[in-house]
């Protein structure tokens, strides 16, 4: 990873919180973390603007990039912020002489208006993805830049916030809220001709890697050049115009003597390095990422991955922490909690409601753990009490959504998307705003990427009928009546959830591949009872024991189902009150583990008709 330019940080001279390069797929060796103490004010009633916080010093201050809600950020007020404010002077580093600067942040909840030495730079709507400045023209290098920002979040009104409560306090499997910055913000130099973030696409069947490398604009005589390498050096280059097209493509052959197959067991990542090349056969900007061979192909009921059938043993993960809510406190807190998975013997994660953040995905490349992305829409309605005030649909959803699949396409950990969770559309309502954001949202995913299975929602109203994926959610806590439940996969008609009026809220199953993408949620908490605000799904089991012999026995109803190609079990941790997880909330040790994974590591009667070779 890059070393970053050590800014004079107002607290001190350590290292501010979360240092690490924040963009591990797109690497460049300058860069400035801007992570630390913040001037900071809360806005309740959303007047600052007027009120002239934009040219004011603020009241207080805060750590970045926890929200103000957490411990971690020094505030930790969870009470209803309609605007937060923020400000900090920086000087960009002389050594970025000749180079434009760019100001990013790579997720603020939820409209942010940024300003720099009075100049508004950037306004971006959406708490889950990275937007730029570009600082031409307002700052430069060897000068000051005054950034502040003004981020809005109300709970009034359509907005995806995932598991973020619209009411004061946490219930069940709603969370505390986070409100402004929550990921890293930073700067990078970079010149007038550059790279932009590169597009890379597997092409496991002829050992190839098909590039789309975005410019900033062309010029006479431009060129980019890409070389693949692995740790035995260069493994293959490629060269071409980048004179004519915004955005030149290229590929590279991986010659089958170097072909490494990126796969669970195995999960080998290719280096890239990406250079723009003048007409003089000068590099005016250079880039590094890496690349991960692999395919996930749909055969009848089955997704298989690499050719192969590959039972998906997810687990719901959150991505919530105690001190830090939706902000990791530490890199390697995101490293556990991959681990913790693969311990408790779970082949990946469907990320639930939230995109993760990009060294999230990066560990999950390299550890080789399987991922569905995610959008944080919790619960779109359209009629009935669901969908009044903020569960609306919004058709920014769809433009936040592209962000998001723009922003982590190139992983080789992700396998599958899934736009939108359990929305609740009527057979024959009389709107049809959410029938057509998730028609917007599917059909965009797959313009986008084609390359990977969609799931057009998550549970309840599936109404695109060309979906790549059919699922269902089931919290059934009793194992023979969950077997009753999905028996009818074999016949194509599986369990599809309905309606609290009994009526089924989905177009008709079509054979797609099927799995149930949540179910368990067994509640344990021997330390509480139900009258505790400890939550769960089902009834308690009485002991230990039966809390185990019901984990074994749910997931063995699926695992034992020669159609279903996977499962999602929730979930990985506990979340404040809701005491359903693997782990406790501090991810220490709550079962036993050894226990949970050997009943997972039952060969899956999916994975034993298997005749394909890699």
């Amino acid at each position: 990873m890059p070393t970053q330019t050590q800014p004079p940080h107002e607290d001190g001279p350590t290292a501010p919180p979360r240092p690490e390069y924040p963009r591990p797929q797109f690497t460049r060796p300058d860069w400035l973390c801007l992570n630390g103490t913040w001037g900071f004010e809360i806005d309740r009633g959303d007047s600052g603007l007027e009120r002239g916080l934009r040219d004011a010093e603020l009241s207080g201050g805060i750590t970045v990039p926890f929200c103000p809600e957490s411990e971690l950020s020094g505030v930790g007020d969870t009470d209803f912020m309609e605007a937060v404010w923020y400000r900090r002077t920086v000087r960009i580093p002389d050594t970025w002489t000749g180079r434009r600067v760019l100001l990013h942040f790579q997720a603020v909840d939820h409209d942010t208006t940024v300003w720099v030495n009075g100049v508004e730079v950037a306004r971006h709507r959406g708490g889950f993805t990275p937007f730029t400045a570009d600082l031409h023209g307002v700052a430069g290098p060897g000068e000051e830049a005054v950034v502040v920002v003004r981020a809005r979040d109300t709970r009034h009104g359509p907005q995806a916030r995932g598991k973020q409560a619209t009411w004061y306090g946490n219930t069940g499997c709603h969370y505390t809220r986070t409100t402004g910055i929550w990921q890293t913000v930073w700067m990078e130099p970079v010149p007038d001709l550059h790279l932009r973030r590169p597009r890379i696409t597997p092409d496991l069947a002829n050992g190839a890697f098909h590039l789309e490398l975005p410019l900033s604009r062309t010029g006479r005589g431009l060129r980019v050049r890409a070389v693949l390498g692995d740790g035995d050096g260069e493994v293959v280059s490629a060269e071409v115009r980048a004179d004519l097209d915004i955005a030149p493509r290229l590929t590279l052959a991986v010659p089958e003597d170097r072909r490494r197959v990126w796969s669970t067991e195995d999960p080998h990542l290719y280096t890239l390095d990406l250079e723009l090349i003048d007409a003089d056969g000068e590099v005016v900007d250079r880039a590094g990422s890496y690349a991960g061979l692999r395919s996930v192909s749909i055969e009848g009921k089955a997704i298989l991955i690499n050719g192969r059938r590959v039972f998906q043993r997810l687990v719901l993960d959150q991505g919530y922490y105690p001190d830090g809510l939706m902000t990791a406190p530490d890199d390697a807190d995101l490293v556990r909690d991959i681990e913790l998975g693969l311990r408790a013997g779970f082949n990946g994660a469907r990320l639930h409601q939230k995109v993760f953040e990009e060294r999230f995905l990066y560990h999950a490349d390299r550890l080789g753990y399987l991922v569905w992305g995610e959008f944080g829409d919790w619960g779109c309605a359209t009629e009935g009490p669901a969908a009044l005030d903020n569960q609306r649909p919004d058709a920014s959803f769809v433009t936040q959504w592209l962000e998001a699949v723009e922003r982590d396409l190139s992983h080789p950990s992700i396998v599958g998307w899934c736009p939108l969770n359990e929305t609740f559309q009527r057979l024959h309502d009389r709107f049809t705003a959410l029938d057509d954001v998730t028609r917007a949202m599917f059909l965009a995913t797959k313009a986008l990427d084609p390359s990977r299975p969609v799931v057009d929602a998550s549970g309840y109203s599936h109404r695109v009928p060309e979906t790549d994926v059919y699922d269902s959610h089931s919290y059934e806590q009793d194992p023979e009546a969950f077997r009753e439940q999905m028996r009818g996969l074999a016949e194509d008609a599986p369990y599809v959830n309905r309606g609290e009026d009994g009526r089924d809220w989905s177009v008709p199953y079509r054979g797609q591949p099927y799995f149930c993408s949540e179910f368990g949620g067994i509640r344990w908490d021997p330390e509480a009872d139900s009258g505790t605000g400890s939550w769960g799904y089902g009834s308690d089991p009485r002991t230990f024991e039966e809390f185990h012999t019901r984990f074994e026995g749910l997931t063995g109803v699926l695992l034992e189902d020669p159609d279903m190609f996977g499962y999602c079990y929730t979930q990985l941790t506990d979340v404040f009150q809701e005491r359903n997880g693997v782990y406790r909330f501090d991810r220490s040790e709550k079962l036993d583990t050894d226990r949970i994974a050997a009943a997972q590591r039952r060969t899956a009667a999916f994975e034993k008709d298997d005749d394909h070779t890699d």
